[in-house]
């Protein structure tokens, strides 16, 4: 019994899953006559709208726009217009469309925007890079979502790819999935598409949808080899390292700036930071050999498709002498030393000896001439 309805749930929340996205697609046309523009449809997958015609028109002029008040024109010569080579824009938030006939006055405007519950979509949707090639995407169930509602994530990472559905997801105490887990993601030059679609028994779900330039959202990791060359024969301190890895393997060196943290242990608990452009090298002049000195280092992108937020910190590294404490450290051990042996000594010989032991004191002969005792006064 119970597999029997753990099943028909199953297949309830797929069948759900794969239902097309709940939208309100209405048109209107500007002139009171019937217009020959008929039929109007949208392919939110593909991003292409198409018609009918009732007469055979050479040019028509598509144009489209989002929530933001951007619009994009194109012409074409047959009752089809495709945004998607141009249009990274999310459609949860709706969109107008306005296909025209040049030198006439027919148009027809169409409108697109989610169907579903208000307030049911997710919330603060949000994805991070990590570790060259993992990403984590999260997001909140919709503040006014029925408790039974489930959500699914799907993505593109390019318009070539075909759209994905999360492998591994993570869940809340009450088993809906909040968030994706992706391994072996790739960072190439367009935009990664993400669409969030639910379900639930009691009302329509509306969808959430973005593009991410995933560059953008990646964590660099530290950078590599950090050294500190520190010569006699020099008057500085020659610090290198490389630039850390991506996930794009064409990345050149120049794509990267650094920040330098030089910390001098001998000093005040302040650092000095440095920011250098598209190198990799950099001479520490204030070098003092006698000092110690902690270093690390991180970096960011720039003047490439590099992410411009600061990286990790590489892991610090010391250089320097210092003070040679090691002599002080000795000369304090012999004097303790010698305190203490001669303190033991001390104890000791307070404890189990004495003078009168020692150097007994040496009997004297009588004196019976100058000594009279009570022997002699009585005779």
């Amino acid at each position: 019994m119970f597999d029997t309805l753990e099943l028909i749930c199953m297949i309830w929340w797929y069948m759900m899953l794969f239902h097309p996205l709940h939208a309100d697609f209405q048109c209107i046309q500007s002139d009171r006559q019937e217009s020959p523009i008929t039929n109007v449809n949208v392919d939110w997958r593909k991003m292409e709208l198409s018609w009918e015609s009732s007469r055979n028109f050479s040019e028509y002029k598509c144009t489209i726009v989002d929530s933001d008040m951007e619009r994009i024109r194109i012409e074409v010569d047959s009752p089809r217009c495709s945004f998607r080579e141009i249009l990274q824009k999310p459609l949860h938030k709706g969109v107008f469309f306005d296909i025209e006939v040049p030198n006439t006055n027919i148009s027809k405007q169409c409108s697109f925007f989610p169907g579903g519950m208000n307030g049911s979509a997710i919330e603060n949707f949000s994805c991070v890079i990590y570790n060259i090639f993992l990403m984590n995407c999260t997001w909140q169930a919709g503040r006014d979502a029925p408790t039974d509602t489930q959500y699914f994530l799907y993505w593109q990472e390019s318009r070539e790819d075909n759209q994905m559905e999360c492998e591994l997801y993570t869940t809340d105490n009450s088993s809906r999935n909040i968030g994706c887990f992706f391994q072996n993601v790739s960072i190439g030059t367009e935009k990664a598409y993400f669409l969030v679609n639910g379900s639930s028994r009691d009302s329509l779900i509306q969808f959430y949808d973005e593009y991410i330039d995933l560059y953008k959202i990646e964590i660099l990791t530290a950078p590599l080899n950090v050294t500190a060359d520190c010569t006699r024969d020099s008057a500085g301190c020659i610090i290198t390292w490389h630039p850390p890895l991506t996930s794009r393997k064409e990345e050149k060196r120049w794509c990267f700036e650094y920040e330098i943290s030089i910390h001098n242990k001998d000093g005040p608990k302040e650092e000095k930071k440095l920011l250098l452009a598209s190198n990799d090298r950099y001479e520490f002049q204030n070098y003092n050999k006698k000092k110690r000195y902690t270093l690390k280092i991180r970096a960011r992108g720039k003047n490439c498709l590099v992410t411009s937020n600061w990286g990790e910190w590489s892991k610090p590294i010391e250089f320097g002498q210092g003070k040679d404490h090691f002599v002080f450290v000795i000369l304090f051990l012999i004097a303790l030393g010698t305190i203490s042996i001669t303190l033991l000594l001390y104890y000791l010989f307070k404890r189990y000896c004495s003078f009168k032991n020692i150097f007994p004191t040496i009997p004297q002969p009588r004196d019976k001439f100058n000594a009279l005792t009570d022997e002699d006064i009585q005779v």
